[in-house]
C-alpha cells in the first residue's frame, strides 16, 4: 500500500470518526453557550430539571473545534505532494 492510498484511508476515516462528532459536539456546545441547553433527569421516580451551565458549552465547542481540525490536518499531511529535490550528481573519488 503506497503513502497516497494509507493518506487517503486515514482522511476517510478520521472524518467520519472525528468530523462528524465534532460537528455535533460544536452545534450541541453553540446552543449550550448560547443558553438554551436545559436537562430533566427520572431517576426511580424522581424527577429533576435543570440548565447546563455556559461553560460546559465553550467546552463543548472547543473540544468539537479540535475533533474537527483532526481529519483536516491529516488530510493536508498525508496527501500533500512531496518537495522535489534536484538530482545529486555523484562524483567518485580522484585517486
Amino acid at each position: 500500500m503506497d503513502k497516497r492510498t494509507l493518506g487517503i484511508i486515514l482522511t476517510i476515516a478520521t472524518a467520519l470518526f472525528c468530523g462528524c462528532p465534532g460537528i455535533f459536539i460544536c452545534l450541541f456546545g453553540g446552543v449550550t453557550a448560547a443558553g438554551f441547553g436545559s436537562f430533566t433527569t427520572d431517576i426511580l421516580g424522581n424527577t429533576g430539571a435543570g440548565q447546563l451551565p455556559t461553560g460546559s458549552g465553550f467546552g463543548m465547542l472547543c473540544l468539537g473545534l479540535v475533533l474537527v481540525a483532526i481529519p483536516i490536518v491529516i488530510g493536508v499531511l498525508m496527501l500533500r505532494k512531496p518537495k522535489a529535490t534536484a538530482p545529486v550528481d555523484i562524483v567518485p573519488p580522484s585517486a
